[in-house]
């Protein structure tokens, strides 16, 4: 039995885990991500240096960042291997909640290994330990237990073996999988003990495609058979399940149409006949309008967000019905939905068999495709806006779509990107689209694109950023460029939040605090968000991105964009392509809502009228409680 480390035989554990799905195995870890510090540089810091050809160690800049590099990696992988995170104890260690927040929200992988304090509890209290007057057993890592699907604190040897595999039984479970948490007491870390040689065999993980059971099949194949006017919502779970191929067929094959949320999209390429695009908040005209009277709607793979419902208000229609084709419990009875517990890809196979010979009325077909075409006029009309003196964001997204090939990826998060990204990008192929928008993080996408690229080297990764989250998390610039990685970040400077700064003028409070600003000047008032250069700030953007090793294109306008484009893509390593936008310039939403409440009493007349739009939104807010099955 080897005498190795606590933190010697994780890591030794880790390099010999393996994932299969149909008949394709690969590593599951395919390297750690790290900060060290006096919590963990003795431990896994040591363990990673003896091993680092099992396993390749990353220096990160930022614990949050890494945990978006390690989430975006195991996005491209389709969850099928992820990466590992480690950091020291105390701020180290809560820099990770974030992260941590987003991979679980979004369903992806990650392992999180953070230092804790001594076990012995000796030199207590400890650098960076927080004291509990009520609790002797609690540390700062405690946070993030709400954020894991698993979390477990190594306080002896002998617990390593049955957490670590805990921990992969959570990994590598597409219901379960999110953010994994093992503590690890910095003295434990560094305490050998002879584990039994089982431990480091070789493991592999079996992702099996659950089928849909006879009976809920048969009911939805009734269901569909009957309907008049079906909708398909795709979700995250047809693009992880590969599911994407098998969805055209049966969208072809009966001519149902198909809307995508944010994490499916993509699942059917834009070009198909079939294809409406993004639908709910940020939805298409298209998408949106069929959904308001759908009289059936199968969601596959989706947590029916309320940007994919529009706050309950996107399916109007008083006889609609659900199915849900899901594998996690938490979404199948969603919409007292006819639950189809199954993976995603083996439940359409199923219903494409079973619903041969069977297809929509010609009504309905003729009617997808009017809207198409007029949805693919108005992307056409957005993207050449031309919009003056400055540029629209849209137009920044159709020169970056332009410039896009098809097994490209573009990445984005935050912000008002993800909203116009959803309705106008059109995807080509499946995992061309990653927008994290379960957490809507602030600071993903130059970190996520990080991520991405390392799982796919092949692939050209355009990361769009506004200027919010740029300054709240470029540290990993640095970090590509450590790497050789070649990234194309397209830094949207707009001067402060777009996004929020819209939803303030529509409540009725005129872009309050969403500009940045300087926070005195003579004779200028401060609380609004017209625009006064007396108020600007001097700062560069271009010129930070610049000093962390990147180089800049400075785009002086919707011309000049193509050919910087053009030449990010000819260059190497990290290329930054600088534009400024007209942030008051919003895509329309296409007869969507969203809900945040305006206050109910104001002296401010913009906030009662906009109180008033707001009770008449509410009132189409609709709780579905028909049943979908059967059961009626």
């Amino acid at each position: 039995m080897p005498n190795v480390t606590v933190a010697q035989a994780l890591i030794r554990f880790l390099s010999v885990q393996y994932v299969e799905r149909d008949g394709r195995r690969g590593r599951f870890f395919e390297g750690c991500l790290g900060i060290f510090g006096h919590g963990n540089v003795a431990g896994v810091g040591e363990a990673l240096l003896a091993q680092r050809e099992q396993m390749p160690y990353y220096l990160a800049r930022n614990e949050q960042a890494m945990v978006h590099t390690a989430a975006g990696f195991a996005r491209e992988r389709l969850r099928l291997s992820t990466m590992a995170c480690t950091t020291s104890i105390g701020p180290g260690a809560t820099n990770l909640v974030t992260g941590a927040a987003a991979a679980t929200i979004n369903r992806l992988p990650v392992l999180l290994l953070p230092g804790d304090v001594f076990a012995t509890r000796g030199p207590h209290p400890v650098l960076q330990q927080l004291e509990q007057s009520w609790a002797g057993d609690v540390t700062v890592n405690d946070c993030l237990r709400p954020v894991s699907r698993y979390f477990d604190r190594i306080q002896r040897p002998e617990q390593l073996a049955s957490a670590a595999l805990e921990a992969m039984r959570v990994l590598s479970d597409p219901a379960e999988t999110g953010a994994v948490t093992l503590c690890l007491p910095q003295d434990v870390q560094v305490e050998a003990h002879e584990f039994p040689e089982e431990l480091f065999a070789p493991r592999t993980w079996v992702i099996r495609r659950r089928p849909p059971e006879a009976g809920a099949l048969a009911e939805a194949v009734s269901l569909i058979r009957v309907a008049r006017r079906p909708l398909i919502v795709a979700g995250g779970g047809v693009i992880y399940s590969e599911a994407s191929e098998a969805l055209a067929r049966l969208s072809a094959q009966t001519g149902i149409p198909v809307a995508e949320t944010q994490a499916g999209k993509g699942s059917l390429p834009w070009q198909e006949p079939g294809a409406l695009g993004g639908i709910g908040a940020t939805g298409t005209l298209a998408a949106n309008r069929l959904a308001a009277t759908a009289d059936l709607v199968i969601g596959v793979g989706t947590r029916w967000s309320d940007f994919t419902t529009a706050s309950k208000t996107a399916f109007a229609s008083p006889d609609v019905r659900f199915v849900n084709v899901n594998v996690a419990s938490i979404d199948l009875a969603k919409h007292s939905g006819l639950q189809l517990d199954a993976d995603a890809r083996a439940a359409i196979e199923a219903l494409t068999v079973a619903l041969e010979g069977h297809a929509v009325e010609s009504a309905y077909a003729a009617e997808v495709a009017v809207l198409r075409a007029a949805w693919d006029e108005e992307v056409l009309r957005l993207y050449g806006q031309r919009h003056t003196p400055l540029p629209a964001q849209a137009e920044v997204i159709g020169a970056v779509e332009a410039a896009a090939e098809a097994q490209d990826v573009v990445v984005a998060a935050a912000g008002s990107a993800p909203g116009d990204l959803h309705k106008l990008w059109r995807a080509r192929r499946p995992g061309s689209y990653h927008v994290e928008y379960g957490y809507s993080t602030m600071g993903y996408e130059i970190a996520g694109a990080l991520g991405v690229k390392l799982a796919a080297p092949q692939r050209e990764v355009f990361a769009i950023v506004g200027d919010g989250s740029y300054l709240m998390l470029s540290s990993e610039i640095a970090t590509a460029v450590q790497e050789g990685v070649k990234l194309i970040v397209v830094l949207i400077d707009n001067r402060g939040f777009a996004s929020i700064g819209a939803l303030s003028r529509s409540l009725g409070t005129d872009g309050f605090g969403t500009r940045y600003r300087r926070s005195v000047a003579d004779g200028v008032s401060l609380d609004s968000d017209l625009e006064d250069e007396r108020l600007d700030l001097p700062i560069d953007l271009a010129a930070n991105a610049q000093s962390l090793g990147a180089e800049v294109i400075r785009a002086e306008g919707i011309d000049d964009l193509p050919g910087a484009l053009s030449r990010a893509r000819e260059a190497g390593g990290v290329v930054v392509v600088h534009v400024t936008a007209d942030r008051r310039v919003e895509t329309p939403s296409y007869e969507s809502w969203w809900e945040v409440p305006v206050a109910e009493v104001s002296d401010r007349p913009e906030v009662r009228e906009a109180r008033a739009l707001y009770l008449e939104e509410r009132e189409r807010q609709r709780t579905h409680l028909r049943p979908g099955g059967s059961d009626e």
